[in-house]
């Protein structure tokens, strides 16, 4: 053993004797080179400077990427493997500030599609497919040769233009603002009364087809309205010589310039324009302006998209039998289905076809806690309109607040009525009722009912309230058609 140690450390003495003359030639050869090299002149220099220079920035990074151990991480990596508890909430509580639920989401809609399939298969084989095109058209028309809602939709022009060259007249000062309001007046209250007259004098018309006409009408005037207020806040500037009103343009000629759209601004009176008055007419908002905010181009996927959820209209089953089915929850379903298919795929559709920038059609009315809150936030045009043409003005002219949120109400439910009676050709005031009920039921749960519970009361009163008004109408609708004819 004691020969075999000798062995090794003579052979550890002569290895580290071989690399220490190794290293001093190493050194001693670097000077030699570095004088032939600069004998050899400026060319020999920057050839043999750049392999140190790059060697030395090799270590250089190396010793930056070197992973530097400190007392502090040693510290916490021992304590990750000691501890591996922090104080935090469950994701499912509310405290957690969580709020992607798109994978629960998506589970309803498996576990919906999954429990209807066999229904739907059951139904179809037993009763086979219930939509009648046939009968769908039925609906709107009574006689295919006669086409008095279509006939009553076109007539609205007539109303349009007749906005339009009033306009045109006071803007030039042919006729005074008395005279103008005069002329709206007229043509804003024909606007009301001559549809209703029409579905109610004609009988060929169906419901269908007259609430679909009393829509437009009402729309129409609640536009034109707009469009009467804005101009004269124009007049009222420009006699003011104050700044006109600038945005983005309403009804722009559009030169394009490397596919991109340039947009013009338009000014008072360059709006009065057959062309700008009927993209208002037509672009999805009731309340009008210069220069509207527009989109840069058409997306034809978004287009696409939009326009195939517009034909996934649900089918309703027709059924004459008042009080016998609880209408409650599919009346709910089919109304949400409804504020689906026309507050988000309709109007997007159509904003998406008029490059119409503005897409706020609604707001997540469905955390509503108050009343008040849900009827701001779950039709955003009609509340604009509302706020902007309706309740500020009242509030300029020292009107209570409280008094004109129960004007506002009360104008709610004449249109509500409206667009339910006259196409019925009865008046119930079942939907009157319902809107003024609103204001008490605001009343309460805002004074006494917070939270959750608020939401909650909001709820039911859409589950319940809604369709116990339309199980009401239906009833006397079939007793006055049906049940007197037999």
């Amino acid at each position: 053993m004691s020969g075999w140690t000798l062995q090794q450390r003579l052979e550890g003495k002569t290895s580290s004797s071989i690399l220490a003359r190794t290293r001093r030639t190493t050194i001693c050869a670097t000077p030699a080179g570095a004088n032939s090299k600069q004998a050899n002149g400026s060319a020999g220099e920057k050839t043999s400077s750049q392999p140190s220079h790059s060697n030395r920035k090799v270590k250089e990074e190396k010793r930056v990427h070197e992973p530097v151990t400190t007392p502090r991480k040693e510290r916490s990596k021992t304590s990750e493997r000691f501890s591996c508890h922090v104080l935090q909430e469950s994701l499912l509580s509310s405290a957690s500030g969580y709020s992607n639920y798109r994978g629960i989401l998506n589970w309803c809609v498996v576990m919906l599609v999954l429990c209807n399939a066999r229904l739907f298969l059951e139904n179809l084989i037993k009763y086979g497919i219930l939509v009648d095109p046939i009968q769908v058209v039925s609906l709107f028309l009574k006689d295919p040769y006669n086409w008095p809602a279509s006939c009553l939709i076109i007539v609205s022009n007539v109303f349009i233009m007749a906005a339009l060259y009033t306009e045109r007249r006071l803007s030039v000062g042919t006729i005074s603002e008395t005279t103008g309001t005069f002329l709206y007046l007229v043509n804003l209250t024909t606007l009301l009364f001559f549809p209703s007259a029409t579905v109610l004098t004609l009988t060929s018309i169906t419901p269908v087809g007259g609430a679909f006409a009393l829509c437009v009408y009402t729309v129409l005037f609640m536009k034109l309205y707009s469009y009467k207020d804005v101009n004269m806040w124009c007049r009222e500037i420009r006699h003011t010589k104050a700044r006109t009103l600038t945005r983005s343009h309403s009804c722009p000629s559009i030169a394009q310039s490397n596919g991109s759209a340039v947009h013009a601004h338009v000014s008072y009176p360059g709006n009065l324009t057959h062309r700008d008055i009927y993209y208002f007419v037509f672009a999805p908002t009731l309340c009008y302006e210069l220069n509207f905010p527009r989109s840069p181009r058409i997306r034809k996927s978004f287009l696409l998209r939009r326009l195939f959820e517009m034909w996934m209209v649900p089918t309703i089953q027709n059924s004459m039998k008042p009080f016998q089915v609880n209408i409650n929850v599919p009346n709910h379903l089919i109304w949400l289905i409804f504020f689906y298919w026309f507050f988000h795929s309709s109007m997007n559709f159509v904003a998406e076809l008029m490059r119409f920038g503005d897409r706020e059609f609604y707001q997540d009315w469905w955390n509503s806690e108050t009343v008040t809150y849900f009827w701001s936030n779950w039709n955003i045009p009609v509340h604009k309109w509302c706020l902007r043409h309706f309740y500020k003005p009242l509030m300029g002219r020292g009107v209570n607040k409280w008094v004109a949120q129960t004007a506002i109400f009360l104008v709610s439910a004449f249109f509500h009525e409206y667009l339910v009676s006259v196409p019925l050709k009865m008046f119930r005031l079942w939907a009157f009722m319902g809107m003024m009920s609103q204001i008490p039921l605001a009343w309460f749960v805002g004074r006494f009912l917070r939270g959750n519970y608020g939401n909650a009361a909001v709820w039911i009163s859409l589950i319940i309230g809604q369709p116990i008004a339309v199980l009401m109408y239906v009833h006397d609708f079939y007793v006055l058609h049906y049940v007197s004819q037999s």
